[in-house]
């Protein structure tokens, strides 16, 4: 089994329009994005070369195209097509962890924010 390390973007803030009520499409909200990827050893930590690991510049834009692109209902149908992207995009990622907040999320009540977490695991 090959050794494998851990590229976590954190807190990346998005304006975006996903949820389920008019409202929200109509008046968008800051939405925040943690991306943990699990990623292939491979000769990338011998070579020291960015060419053999996760560009997390890419990534980055990778997860801001989604999240800033088409409306979602759901933002757990959302952490599902960021974490499924980043899997594609780089074959080197065996698994990408996608945790995403809403923070001004419709409830009667107050909170910091509504999180949902998704695993997708390269096939």
């Amino acid at each position: 089994m090959t050794a494998t390390y851990t590229i976590t973007l954190k807190n990346c803030a998005f304006f975006a329009r996903h949820g389920v009520h008019d409202e929200e499409e109509f008046l968008g909200q800051r939405f925040f994005v943690d991306a943990a990827m699990e990623v292939e050893q491979g000769s990338a930590l011998d070579t020291d070369s960015i060419g053999d690991t996760v560009h997390y510049g890419v990534a980055f834009a990778e997860i801001e195209k989604i999240v800033t692109g088409r409306r979602h209902y759901l933002i757990e149908a959302l952490a599902l097509e960021v974490a499924r992207t980043l899997c594609s995009v780089f074959p080197q990622i065996r698994a990408a962890r996608v945790s995403i907040r809403k923070p001004n999320a419709p409830v009667q009540g107050v909170l910091d924010y509504v999180e949902v977490t998704v695993e997708h695991r390269a096939p």
